[in-house]
């Protein structure tokens, strides 16, 4: 039987105490796995990026490193959740933030949209919609790169069993998250696991990226285009 879904709402004074208590063993700060993610991300889109849209930001942790990531880009973040928002708001002056509904209709179009742990907690019925709503904020020739959980990792599974706020989760293979991609017409460009080596042994980062391919990573990615 599934959880209920989780009302975010209820965690958002504690969501990054939360964090830190199941993923302490990797790294203390929540803030290494926003500038982890964000460091990708500024890897794989092209230069010169004016619209930016972060989908499922919560309470906004990732956007400081997105602005400083893409300092000329107008940079936007969305949830479902008023209250994340809210810290979101006062965290981030001058970044605009709207709420999401599932009639939601977005008038700009962004060149970029950025995921990150978000589809795991979208009921699997709701998935190929919300990835057509994110095709059509998509500006053609844009690309939208997503974060998601590591389902061949144990560690990864503990964390998420472990995690109040992810008792409604249900974790996405690649393989998964690629179909929901290219069914909304999204066709894949590139990806990989990610998330091997801690900050505490930064010495092996270098080896990180030759690892993309081996599914024993926290976490992977995968990128997609709109065709222009």
């Amino acid at each position: 039987m599934n959880e209920p879904k989780v009302d975010f709402d209820d965690y958002t004074e504690n969501y990054n105490s939360l964090l830190r208590e199941s993923t302490g063993f990797f790294s203390e700060s929540e803030a290494y796995f926003a500038k982890y993610k964000v460091d990708i991300l500024r890897r794989e889109v092209p230069v010169g990026v004016k619209r930016l849209l972060e989908y499922g930001c919560g309470i906004g942790r990732n956007i400081p490193f997105l602005r400083a990531a893409f300092p000329e880009a107008t940079i936007t973040g969305s949830d479902i959740s008023e209250a994340s928002l809210e810290i979101a708001r006062k965290e981030n002056p001058g970044v605009e933030f709207f709420l999401e509904h599932a009639d939601t209709d977005v008038a700009d179009l962004y060149e970029v949209i950025f995921i990150a742990g978000v589809f795991h907690h979208i009921p699997l019925g709701e998935r190929a919609a919300v990835m057509r709503t994110l095709f059509l904020r998509l500006s053609p020739g844009g690309t939208i790169v997503v974060f998601e959980h590591n389902p061949y990792n144990p560690v990864t599974r503990r964390i998420v069993n472990d995690c109040p706020y992810d008792r409604d989760a249900v974790l996405l293979r690649p393989s998964e998250l690629r179909e929901l991609l290219v069914g909304a017409g999204l066709p894949v460009r590139h990806g990989a696991y990610c998330l091997f080596v801690p900050p505490s042994l930064s010495v092996l980062m270098p080896i990180e990226a030759k690892l993309g391919w081996l599914p024993l990573g926290g976490q992977y990615w995968v990128k997609a285009t709109r065709p222009a």
